[in-house]
């Protein structure tokens, strides 16, 4: 399960951080690695000045073998002013010892006073996708394993009109090459649209109203956005659709270290949707605790609620998080069915890696009828 090798992946990154922590001493004679450590677990940066962290990563799953990795994240703000919002790029590499490979990129990055917002992602991975169906109702029966080649250009191109609010052009380009479609031995799937591989090329437009300041870990603010893409043979794109996104976002201080937090996530297609671009549920953001595609169909609602201990009252660098949330998906927006909700619940670990930047090392477990599913990841899940 590709859900498990992140789980894997990720669990062992914390014992990384936490080993390294513990036998700095023991490695007092090595002092380049005695440096590179003491950088990676602590934060000497002064404020406004970029930041810049990497972490190697180690995993096992039967999928991939052993998977060498390393994840880094840069921060900074325009023009080194603590006033400006703190911009944000994740990426994460990795190779496998069967031959798989990625990297992804997630950035938001903000412009000199908030004229400019440039939020989007990243993905180029030869990786294996679990399908399971396209439906709410589920299946039990194993899954299908889809070898592929994928590649993935989502950005926003957003200007202010007005404080905290920005519109502007959206790109969406996706490719799925080099596919193998492996059926289980008990079962046949019928194939769904673009399992012999598929380029597809949408344009849209974004509305985004946005007054974090911090994007990974939001103290007190709103997010919303509504966007539109529409994707059709005159632009590249191999099949006709359209799809309009939804993701609201309210964070709320209960103390001064806590926070709850809540989040509304919409998808909402029509046309002729290749399977890995319908709506999926599942993920390290929202429904945590099933794999990314667990459930997917044209059209989908989920909702989630979070509550923060950012640190604990007892400690400068450890904190926690509970999460619960729901989900479902449907064919179309008429046939949402309260018989298909599927619920989600979970807590999580944090740790102040930034202190000057408020910004906390996530592992969260998340439970869903299929069994834990866990995510190590820099910043808040939302």
């Amino acid at each position: 399960m590709i859900d498990t090798m992140l789980m894997l992946q990720r669990i062992f990154l914390l014992f990384l951080m936490g080993f390294f922590g513990l036998t700095t001493p023991l490695l007092g004679q090595d002092s380049r690695f005695k440096s590179f450590i003491k950088k990676t677990i602590s934060d000497t940066t002064a404020p406004g000045k970029p930041s810049y962290r990497f972490y190697p990563t180690l995993a096992y799953a039967p999928e991939t073998s052993f998977e060498f990795g390393v994840s880094s994240l840069l921060l900074f703000q325009a023009k080194n002013d603590t006033l400006n919002r703190l911009s944000e790029v994740q990426a994460f590499g990795f190779v496998t010892m069967k031959g798989q490979y990625g990297l992804w990129i997630d950035n938001a990055i903000y412009g000199d006073h908030d004229n400019w917002f440039l939020l989007g992602r990243m993905r180029f991975q030869k990786f294996p996708l679990l399908y399971y169906g396209i439906g709410p109702s589920p299946s039990a029966k194993e899954p299908a394993l889809i070898d592929a080649n994928y590649l993935l250009f989502r950005q926003r191109v957003l200007r202010k009109i007005i404080p905290n609010l920005f519109v502007g052009p959206e790109i969406d380009y996706q490719q799925l090459y080099n596919t193998a479609f492996k059926q289980p031995k008990d079962h046949l799937y019928e194939k769904p649209l673009g399992t012999n591989g598929t380029i597809n090329v949408g344009l849209g437009a974004a509305l985004v109203y946005d007054n974090r300041h911090n994007v990974l870990n939001v103290r007190k603010g709103l997010f919303g956005e509504l966007s539109f893409l529409k994707y059709h043979p005159s632009i590249g794109s191999e099949y006709t659709f359209h799809g309009v996104n939804l993701d609201v976002r309210s964070y709320h201080p209960t103390s001064p270290r806590n926070v709850l937090a809540w989040q509304v996530y919409g998808n909402f297609y029509g046309g002729n949707i290749p399977f890995n671009q319908l709506a999926l549920m599942g993920g390290e953001m929202i429904m945590r605790g099933y794999y990314s595609g667990r459930y997917r169909d044209k059209n989908m609602i989920a909702a989630q609620v979070e509550h923060r201990w950012l640190p604990f009252g007892f400690s400068k660098r450890f904190g926690a998080a509970a999460f619960a949330g729901a989900a479902v998906v449907a064919p179309k927006i008429s046939e949402f069915s309260t018989q298909y909700i599927r619920p989600t619940a979970g807590v999580g670990l944090r740790y102040l890696l930034f202190p000057r930047r408020d910004i906390y090392l996530r592992l969260d477990v998340g439970f869903s009828e299929d069994g834990p599913n866990f995510y190590l990841f820099t910043g808040e899940a939302f």
